[in-house]
């Protein structure tokens, strides 16, 4: 927002003095400063046909200064007798101003409405107020925490614990690691022996995928490319992501591998799914296999066969799913 600005607005109000079509009150407002631009707002009341009805107030808002085109929200708002604004009647339309070219608008207004506005003073009172919306106002910039952790990461400054992973070492920062997994907190700061220990051996893990998943702890994000075969980089960071119980990394890496779907590849997900615990991954897969075509091609794949073994159980899920198929 560029600057706001309000001015209250008088209607005389006898209808019973005023013609039944015609307006029966016309109002026009001070040159009204906001934004560095002059505004000037006219205000009228129009009887209805039926005076049961009540009636029509017009609004006309006119860029005053010679600026360019300004974009503005204008506002009205319904005055009850003691100066509070009423609940009934609050307008707001946003649109692009000209110099000297008016805006027009208009809202029906019940008669009750107008009747208990004025019982008092005789007068129909509305607030009415610009509030400017510069186009240079400049966005808030996205968050960057992650890069700067990236970057401290990259830097191995103030470093105080290396994690051995199939021969490579891993400088990290204790604080990090534990603020991001509660079983790295355990081991670091816990009773636990590598509590004291400079460096950590990390066993079954790939060296590539812990280096993306200490990126992921650092950043919260993972980079674009994920190496030759990102389906096995997917598969072993969530089986990292579920050791380490980061869950937000274990979501990702499902949902990921479901864009890789196919019928080489669905069997080795499901068991993926099964092992770590994936409900998502898992029904995702179930659906892939309750197609006909997929099923019977799948079925034939070194990897249906190593799901089988590994989780019999799951031949009995399939079975739900799958219709007029045989599953030994």
């Amino acid at each position: 927002m560029f600057g706001a600005g309000f001015v209250e607005v008088k209607l005389d109000y006898y209808p019973e003095k005023r013609p039944a079509t015609g307006p029966f009150t016309t109002s026009e407002s001070e040159d009204l400063s906001t934004g560095r631009h002059l505004w000037r707002i006219n205000c009228s009341l129009r009887q209805a046909q039926d005076k049961s009805n009540g009636g029509m107030l017009l609004f006309s808002v006119t860029l005053v200064s010679k600026s360019q085109e300004v974009k503005a929200v204008f506002e009205a708002y319904l005055l009850n007798n003691d100066g509070t604004i009423s609940p009934i009647g609050i307008h707001r339309f946003l649109e692009v101003y000209k110099p000297e070219t008016p805006r027009s608008f208009s809202h029906r207004v019940q008669r009750n409405d107008l009747e208990m506005a004025c019982s008092t003073t005789g007068f129909v009172r509305l607030l009415c107020g610009v509030i400017v919306v510069s186009e240079s106002f400049m966005p808030m910039p996205p968050p960057d925490i992650g890069n700067h952790f990236g970057r401290l990461l990259d830097s191995g400054v103030g470093t105080d614990v290396s994690l051995i992973v199939g021969g490579e070492q891993f400088p990290a920062h204790r604080a990090v690691l534990a603020a991001r997994s509660p079983v790295f907190q355990a081991e670091l700061f816990g009773s636990m022996e590598d509590a004291t220990m400079p460096s950590i051996t990390v066993q079954e893990i790939e060296p590539a995928a812990f280096k993306v998943m200490l990126q992921f702890v650092y950043t919260d994000s993972l980079p674009e490319e994920l190496g030759d075969s990102p389906t096995d980089m997917l598969q072993h960071l969530l089986a990292a992501a579920d050791r380490f119980a980061l869950d937000r990394l274990k979501l990702i890496c499902s949902l990921k591998l479901i864009e890789y779907f196919s019928v080489d590849t669905v069997s080795s997900f499901l068991v993926c799914a099964e092992t770590y615990n994936c409900p998502e991954l898992k029904n995702k897969c179930l659906d892939f296999f309750a197609v006909e075509k997929n099923f019977k091609e799948a079925v034939f794949t070194d990897g249906f066969l190593i799901l089988l073994q590994k989780f019999p159980s799951l031949a009995a899920e399939l079975r739900k799913r799958v219709v007029n198929c045989d599953i030994t």
